[in-house]
């Protein structure tokens, strides 16, 4: 083994370059970032000689003269100071890295000017060596990388095709474009405008310069704030019948950062929980502002990882608000006595339930727990009684609903409504599946059938043991179970909206594929008896009853689709229809 000798300054940046530059995107990541950082309005990327050459320019605040050269050695930034500073970032860039390691592995010539002089400042840098002049500019910074890799012939050679790595650039612009609606963003390949967006600072309008209108039109905004955490969550997720077959699509922000966060995207699939299909992933957009002290960004040197002070906390508010964002929910002000207690509101009554029991994230054991919270029934305060006769408009007033316009019934299995914009196609059966799941799920105590006779189901041991240690979750959802053997059991009773149906079915649906999982069999439990309740497809039905499951559904929270993830309604614009036909209405 050699002496141990200090390693030179170039190749202690290209080590450094290791961590922080892995591929094209990387450098366009750092520079643009920077142009972010920098309060520009109006950034450009333009890539070619199969991305190895990468030019970012900006309208920022530019680079003062005499800071230029200290701007490429390591650690060296604008951003932080002292040690407080790491725990209080508000920018995207702080590690004081990426210039050192760029012009290590890159030959890189930088343009610049501030607003405070009328001439501005070339740098150009090769194998870690600066050297500046006086130059005429624009405010703002230009970056040109050209040749990168060209002195490390092993990392070239990992590279993917260009295209593949082009499509990574394009990727990380878009993300960051979404994040920064405020500004104006063009990436160019070869000189051809590949994406481009307006900066006009309406996230919507963003997504639309960005995707598909198939996209922006199935999109839900997500809005929440708590100000006694100093949290808010904004963005815009998809409805549960639009889909993605990957999480490709899940573009998440903390502090406009964006991030790879696990609590994150568990929170995302929670939420979502029993409105998606299996292997099917919904659009997101969602940005989580945080105190910059209660999350750690200075975990990884891409920065892309996160930690938080309060995981628990962070879950369960991301889960929720875009549960509430499904469910139309808007926010609004609310009496400080409602943050305990969640009113519900009829026409001239006003009570209260206990929140939601929250759920707890196991960070260490990739687990969900759901915390059980006691019942309370508290007592309404006086004023509110006084209040709620001011409100509320006496029952006799209230206006009667308009009737659905039911055109038919298509294959005694799809209801037919004509709207006053286009036509539904409904699925009987999975709309009333819907509603009664909903239904049962809030209800405290379900209504049973005593069943006098019933057959004897023979069950696996395994199954016997899974049922033994579960009854109460039966028992909650109007299920009495009482084994004659072993693994021998009868049904005492059953939910009376199932009372027609077979045990032997119902169990077996139950049971399917559990394996265990608690939590699963209890959400088992309701499916079932949500499926076994409702209207079978293929079953006639008449106009009036046609009309009750579609009222019904229509009051559901979530009324995309059923429990196992199916979409329950599709549209057709009349003016989609009239253009077939080729009219003009």
């Amino acid at each position: 083994m050699g002496r141990i000798k200090q390693l030179s300054k170039h190749l202690i940046n290209q080590i450094a370059a290791g961590e922080v530059i892995e591929r094209p995107a990387s450098v366009v990541k750092e520079l643009v970032e920077n142009s972010v950082d920098a309060g520009a309005s109006k950034i450009s990327v333009e890539i070619s000689n199969e991305c190895r050459d990468i030019r970012v320019a900006d309208n920022g605040s530019g680079i003062h003269p005499d800071d230029i050269l200290l701007a490429f050695s390591k650690h060296a930034t604008s951003k932080i100071s002292t040690d407080e500073d790491l725990f209080d970032i508000h920018t995207l860039g702080f590690r004081g890295e990426a210039l050192s390691s760029i012009i290590s592995i890159a030959k890189l010539t930088c343009t610049t000017r501030t607003k405070d002089f009328e001439t501005g400042t070339k740098v150009k840098c090769e194998n870690s060596e600066v050297k500046k002049v006086e130059t005429g500019c624009a405010i703002g910074t230009i970056m040109e990388v050209k040749d990168l890799f060209y002195n490390i012939p092993a990392r070239l050679k990992f590279l993917k095709n260009s295209n593949t790595e082009f499509s990574y650039i394009q990727e990380l612009v878009q993300s960051i474009a979404i994040a920064n609606p405020q500004t104006a963003f063009e990436l160019k390949k070869n000189g051809k405008t590949v994406l481009k967006t307006s900066g006009n600072n309406e996230l919507k309008y963003t997504l639309k310069e960005l995707f598909l209108n198939t996209v922006t039109d199935n999109l839900k905004e997500v809005l929440k704030t708590d100000n006694l955490s100093g949290m808010k969550i904004s963005g815009y997720v998809s409805t549960p019948d639009f889909t993605r077959s990957s999480k490709k699509d899940f573009h998440i922000y903390i502090n406009s950062r964006t991030v790879k966060c696990p609590i994150f995207m568990k929170a995302i699939d929670m939420a979502y929980k029993n409105l998606i299909a299996s292997g099917k992933y919904p659009f997101v957009v969602l940005n989580l502002e945080m105190p910059p002290a209660d999350v750690d960004v200075n975990v990884h040197p891409t920065k892309k990882e996160v930690r938080y002070k309060n995981t628990n906390m962070v879950f369960n508010f991301i889960m929720t608000a875009i549960i509430g964002g499904l469910s139309n929910y808007k926010e609004q002000s609310r009496p400080s006595f409602t943050q305990q207690l969640q009113p519900e509101r009829s026409e001239n009554i006003i009570s209260f339930k206990p929140s939601e029991p929250p759920v707890i994230f196991n960070k260490d054991a990739d687990e969900i727990f759901i915390k059980d919270t006691p019942s309370q029934k508290p007592s309404i305060p006086q004023f509110i009684q006084t209040e709620q006769k001011q409100i509320f408009k006496p029952a006799e007033t209230k206006l009667p609903e308009p009737e659905e316009n039911i055109v038919g019934q298509y294959k005694n299995t799809y209801i037919l409504v004509e709207k006053e914009d286009g036509l539904e196609i409904i699925d009987q059966h999975i709309a009333e599946e819907r509603y009664i799941y909903e239904k049962l799920k809030s209800e405290k105590n379900i209504v049973s059938q005593l069943l006098f006779v019933s057959d004897v189901l023979a069950v696996s041991a395994t199954e016997a043991e899974l049922i033994k240690e579960n009854l109460d979750k039966f028992e909650r959802f109007g299920y009495g179970i009482e084994f004659t053997g072993d693994t021998e059991l009868i049904f005492r009773k059953v939910p009376q909206l199932i009372a027609k149906a077979n045990p032997q079915e119902i169990l077996s649906d139950i049971l399917e594929n559990i394996e265990s999982d608690i939590d699963g069999l209890e959400e088992k439990i309701l499916i079932t008896t949500s499926c076994k309740a409702s209207v079978k497809a293929g079953q006639k039905l008449s106009t009036w009853q046609m009309q009750e499951i579609v009222k019904k559904w229509r009051t559901t929270k979530m009324p995309y689709t059923c429990p196992h993830g199916r979409p329950i309604v599709k549209f057709f614009p009349h003016k989609e229809i009239a253009g077939f036909f080729q009219r003009n209405a």
